[in-house]
């Protein structure tokens, strides 16, 4: 299937037609017009619903826990959120904002690696209390009294409380500006850091949203992706919320052991907007039997974004193919781009169009040039649009002279608009130089520096990478995404989705090395050399580089963030160290066998 290109104007620019400065004034309004309307329905294992939540139950529970809150905390103190996927984190969210206390939603678990990225958000945000639940409480108590940085806590299990408190909720004063929530980086590029969003960020972040995805009060939104995580919880939360619209949540976990379940809520709820990260849909297409399909029907689905990472135009084409006959269309496909420092949604296309998808030539690409090419003899490679831009500006500069770059250059994409949040918690020498960046002359700015690369070209904002992961050797540019997408199905021993490449300092100057997983009914006889030879090979052939090192790593043990992405940062500590969980080592031509 192939993807046509879609013509539009430039939008105008967006004005403030809201009324409401806060979040809580939003709540306060649905509660008035529609107290007793479901707002969100919860499914326990993605499938049976557990519970559901109206507006005003939402309101009175918030402000049961937010008089308790106030009975134990100053203004502007942190809370860690510490939930599993449920009513209780939308209430414990909301607690907050009641209490004027300011919301860290944290990822629950109590691995080694999360408690150690836990200690280092507590650290960060100075936070002195833990909302949560008693029966997660009671699980992760023994795990964090072992923790020197987290016996200072207070610990608030919130469903215990009684309703009746609500009447002893004090009103507090927030504004326009108060900080709603921190928003921990997810540390796909190196440490977390807290986003500080303020009420104002995120009502015009929810009103690009409403315009954008076209959303009314005739859409219904549904969603599986944390709720700690920005698209979680401002995109499957707060904008239902702010439309006064049903919200249908499950876990992750339901959607990693049986992804039909994602599409059987959108069959059986008619499910207008729904979406994730790229690697969803290829799940989806890797996993879904046809036989799991025979009763589901996806008609309603009208906005199927993907954004979070990378958009890949071979997932667009074979996740249409498998679920055109179900009544999926590819107009529903909605590439989008955002991120945590811009509260949300930055940019999107038009949501009866179809995805906008270029060949360029890639010898071009990994100069930095864009060249259209439409010869097949020609090494190319294809680019999906991110859309138009929402935002008052969005420039694309040249990381090291800080000059806008011509239109067919690729350079760091740099935002500004009342949806930038206010900076970094706890950092403001990183604050400016991420939120508060100028061009050269000094005159145009201030601008958010994204780190991310791309340029603007036929209509539509491209994104290709991330400047910390770029791979630069003689001279060259080369994106780890294209050579994991290479390497990924040289064999197949090894996992979709689950390797990183990297380049390491040597005497000989910048090498390429490769992590990547393998399925686990090819552990016990594996033949390493066969495998890494593989590899080896298509490196060479698609890309003409030669590997330094290829570490093949146990099922289900690469290094991620929470939300799902790959950790390429970590993958390279990781092998520096030595401290990755290795099946086998290949440097050189000499191959090691386990750790």
């Amino acid at each position: 299937m192939n993807f046509s290109s879609r013509s539009y104007s430039t939008p105008s620019k967006v004005k403030n037609l809201q009324p409401f400065p806060t979040l809580l004034d939003i709540l306060a309004y649905q509660v008035q017009h529609q107290s007793e309307k479901t707002g969100y329905i919860f499914l326990e294992d993605g499938e049976t619903e557990s519970s559901r939540l109206t507006y005003q139950e939402l309101e009175t529970q918030a402000k049961a826990i937010a008089a308790t809150l106030q009975s134990c905390t100053q203004i502007g103190d942190r809370a860690l959120l510490l939930y599993h996927p449920g009513p209780e984190f939308l209430i414990g969210f909301f607690a907050c904002l009641y209490a004027g206390v300011i919301a860290v939603p944290v990822y629950p678990s109590h691995s080694r690696h999360n408690l150690s990225r836990l200690a280092s958000i507590i650290s960060d945000a100075q936070v002195n209390i833990v909302l949560t639940t008693e029966s997660l409480f009671n699980n992760l108590e023994n795990h964090w009294i072992k923790q020197p940085a987290f016996n200072h806590l207070k610990w608030l299990t919130t469903e215990t409380i009684n309703r009746d408190l609500a009447s002893q909720w004090i009103k507090s004063e927030i504004s326009k500006d108060t900080i709603a929530f921190l928003q921990y980086t997810s540390g796909s590029t190196g440490n977390p850091k807290g986003v500080m969003v303020s009420h104002d960020n995120l009502l015009n972040n929810e009103r690009l949203l409403e315009m954008a995805l076209g959303h009314s009060d005739k859409t219904v939104v549904a969603g599986w992706l944390p709720l700690f995580h920005v698209i979680g919880l401002v995109g499957n939360i707060i904008q239902p919320l702010y439309l006064g619209v049903p919200s249908i949540l499950m876990s992750p976990n339901a959607f990693i052991q049986k992804p039909i379940r994602w599409l059987e809520v959108i069959s059986r709820y008619g499910v207008t907007t729904s979406g994730g990260p790229n690697f969803a849909y290829d799940f989806c297409v890797r996993k879904i039997t046809p036989e799991q399909c025979s009763d589901i029907n996806l008609k309603s689905w009208t906005v199927a974004f993907n954004g979070g990472e990378l958009v890949r135009a071979d997932t667009l084409e074979q996740f249409t193919e498998k679920f055109a006959p179900y009544g999926f269309r590819p107009q529903a496909f909605y590439p989008c781009y955002g991120m945590a420092e811009t509260t949300l949604f930055v940019s999107g296309g038009l949501k009866t169009g179809l995805p906008v998808v270029h060949k360029v030539n890639s010898d071009a690409l990994q100069q930095n040039v864009i060249e259209l090419e439409q010869n097949d003899q020609v090494k190319t490679q294809k680019l999906v649009g991110c859309g138009q831009t929402f935002f008052d500006k969005i420039i694309i500069v040249d990381p090291e002279t800080k000059t806008r770059c011509q239109p067919n250059q690729v350079g760091e994409i740099w935002i500004g608009g009342v949806s930038v949040a206010q900076g970094y918690w706890n950092d403001s020498e990183l604050t400016k130089r991420t939120f508060d960046a100028y061009l050269a002359d000094g005159k145009e700015g201030p601008f958010l520096r994204t780190g991310d690369l791309g340029f603007f070209q036929w209509g539509e904002l491209y994104i290709t990478g991330r400047i910390q992961d770029m791979i630069i050797m003689d001279g060259r540019y080369y994106y780890p995404q294209d050579i994991e997408s290479t390497v990924e199905t040289s064999h197949p021993a090894l996992r979709i989705g689950a390797n990183a490449a990297f380049s390491v300092a040597t005497e000989e100057g910048e090498k390429l090395v490769i992590v990547q997983e393998l399925k686990r009914t090819y552990l016990r006889h594996l033949d390493v050399n066969e495998v890494v030879t593989a590899m080896n090979e298509v490196v060479t052939k698609k890309h003409q580089l030669s590997t330094h090192s290829i570490v093949l790593l146990k099922t289900a043990s690469i290094p991620k963030t929470p939300s799902g992405k790959i950790q390429r940062y970590a993958c390279k500590e990781g092998f520096l160290d030595s401290t990755l969980n290795t099946v086998g080592v290949w440097t050189n031509n000499v191959i090691t066998v386990g750790n």
